[in-house]
């Protein structure tokens, strides 16, 4: 079965919630009032609420580095994984770990790169050539 993912968590500025989603990652803007606003991450459902964000660490040991924990992103085809790591780029986004490939002639071969949002959530996007490999083992 396939569905949606909704997400709700916090942000301290809509409006600078709005230009980073909205701007820098390209996300359609759904509803909102004064305390919330929703994004079309990519077809899932982002609401972002005022309010103090989540603690992070990073305690997450992943092909031998150490990433945010906790942390969400997207899982891309190739071709939109380097187009968003452009578009983050010419924003000037500082990454936490640059674009880069994982696992290399491995199964799970993947590209990553994580940032954080302007509030410091932490994001990771990732990008396959083929789909059907983000669970091989």
């Amino acid at each position: 079965m396939r569905s949606l993912f909704h997400f709700a968590f916090n942000v301290t500025n809509l409006d600078e919630a709005r230009r980073f989603y909205g701007g820098v990652l390209g996300c359609a803007e759904g509803r909102s009032t004064d305390t919330w606003v929703d994004f079309d991450f990519m077809g899932h459902q982002l609401s972002l609420h005022l309010g103090p964000p989540f603690k992070t660490d990073r305690t997450g040991h992943v092909g031998g580095t150490l990433v945010p924990m906790p942390h969400f992103g997207l899982v891309l085809t190739l071709t939109d994984w380097q187009a968003m790591a452009d578009r983050l780029q010419a924003a000037g986004t500082e990454f936490l770990l640059a674009p880069q490939i994982r696992y290399e002639g491995q199964p799970g071969e993947q590209w990553t790169m994580f940032f954080c949002d302007p509030f410091g959530n932490p994001l990771e996007i990732k990008g396959f050539r083929d789909l059907q490999a983000i669970y091989a083992a």
